[in-house]
């Protein structure tokens, strides 16, 4: 299945959750929100949210700075 996270094109297997998705690129523990074209998907979601082929995948983080 093709997605688009982040602006570059990725392929994955079938039947993916977003949690599948943040193990497989080891950011797990860095992303605070995600949205699934345009639409946010709350985090109690992700474990069972599967993209569509083509989907795109917006993966935030949250930095402090000033």
């Amino acid at each position: 299945m093709k997605l688009i996270v982040n602006g570059e094109k990725k392929e994955f297997k079938e039947n993916i959750t977003l949690k599948d998705i943040l193990n497989e690129l080891k950011i797990e523990d860095k992303v605070m929100a995600i949205a699934v074209n345009m639409n946010i998907v709350k985090k109690e979601n992700w474990d069972n949210y599967h993209p569509k082929n083509g989907d795109k995948i917006e993966m935030l983080t949250f930095v402090a700075g000033g």
